[in-house]
């Protein structure tokens, strides 16, 4: 008896396709691969609605008891179409351990890159004190969090590191030699300059907040991509959306994609603020930005799923694969009208958007509009095992 079996999704290339989950993998996937096979819980989508692999988030901020950036991770994640989501230096060394604890009680999927600061996004500038930045905790804390803790995270910009310039970003890459871990750059207000940055960044880092429209920008005053861009991206260095309240500008990002300066990732930077109040909401309005921006559906899937699984090293995510985890978001590309805006208050009419129907995770925990019809999605139980459906409706994305 499987655990769950999707019955004629429709993937993003047209094809019509079924998947089949046991023991939180998945067993099967392709056309009519379910036939005649018995399961605990089927949904059928009768071809209406698209299937993809777990949407994950690469850049957020879910710490509960963060003072300044936090939210619910189910909020973000499963109710929002996101199967995993990344919290993206909310805790340091000092509070890793608490974070950890909290997350297991979530249905999404909650992994950590650490601060390089030990106290974690306590304060604003959580590197303006070097003794802040201590090796000896930060190994430990990967040490007791293997596999919770997928990378480091080091905010540079001058509001973080005060009078520190680069010092805090040389620090990391030293740190990073010890564990080999992914590290993310956060890029702001100089200094320091992003040309300096940048230089120091080698093959598999990331940069996020990769289109924002402050002076540290990846465009120079004539509009080309800077040189020390193009030499990072040369040499494997990763972009990173990080949407947030500040970072994304649909004028850098129009521009830098025409030099072919696309995104690897595309992530939300989301916390409980820009997610009620804008302009991020959630990663499918995110996602549904760049669509206006003119990459393609296929492009940004692949953004949020096999890319983001590659670059964080989380090899059972981002594929629609057998053998990999059972985790699905179930999603609509709808024709409408929808006013977008940006970090800057720029405001786009867009003509379609990602809208997110369900999330599956593990092929256990299902979360699923209210208001889909029958006719186009159903759920059942066999009676084999009475099991029930977490109908709970996707907070705030229109349907």
């Amino acid at each position: 008896m499987n655990d769950l079996i999707i019955k004629q999704g429709k993937h993003i290339n047209g094809d019509v396709i079924d998947i089949v989950i046991n023991g939180g993998r998945v067993t099967a996937v392709g056309p009519e691969a379910a036939a005649g096979l018995p399961s605990i819980k089927e949904i059928d989508l009768h071809g209406h609605y698209y299937v993809s692999a777990g949407w994950i988030d690469a850049h957020t901020h879910c710490y509960p008891q963060s003072p300044l950036y936090y939210d619910d991770p189910d909020l973000i994640g499963a109710a929002s179409g996101v199967t995993t989501v990344v919290d993206a230096g909310s805790t340091g060394a000092d509070d890793i351990d608490d974070f950890y604890a909290m997350t297991r009680k979530a249905k999404t999927h909650v992994y950590a890159l650490l601060n390089i600061s030990r106290t974690g996004i306590c304060c604003q500038n959580e590197l303006a004190d070097m003794a802040q930045i201590n090796n000896e905790h930060l190994q430990d804390a990967i040490r007791r969090h293997k596999g919770f803790i997928i990378g480091l995270k080091a905010r540079m910009s001058q509001s973080v590191v005060g009078e520190n310039g680069l010092q805090p970003l040389i620090k990391a890459k030293i740190m990073q030699k010890a564990n080999g871990l992914p590290l993310m750059v956060h890029i702001g207000n100089p200094p320091p300059h992003l040309e300096e940055m940048a230089d120091l960044l080698t093959k598999g880092d990331i940069i996020t907040h990769c289109f924002n429209g402050k002076p540290n920008r990846i465009l120079d005053e004539a509009g080309n991509l800077k040189p020390a861009i193009q030499r990072a991206l040369a040499r494997g260095v990763m972009l990173d959306v990080g949407h947030g309240t500040e970072s994304l500008s649909f004028s850098i990002a129009e521009q830098a994609i025409k030099f072919g300066a696309h995104p690897h990732m595309i992530s939300s930077d989301i916390y409980q603020r820009n997610r009620v109040g804008g302009p991020v909401h959630s990663l499918a309005t995110v996602m549904t930005k760049f669509l206006n921006l003119g990459l393609s559906p296929e492009y940004i899937l692949n953004c949020v799923t096999i890319n983001a699984a590659n670059l964080l090293h989380l090899p059972h995510k981002g594929r629609l694969e057998r053998g990999c985890d059972g985790d699905i978001t179930i999603f609509d590309l709808k024709n409408q009208r929808i006013e977008l805006v940006d970090a800057e208050g720029q405001i786009r009419i867009g003509t379609q958007q990602f809208v997110p129907i369900a999330t599956v995770i593990a092929g256990v925990h299902i979360v699923v509009a209210e208001n889909v019809t029958k006719k186009n999605m159903s759920v059942e139980n066999t009676p084999a095992k009475n099991a029930t459906t977490n109908r709970s409706p996707l907070n705030g994305i229109p349907l």
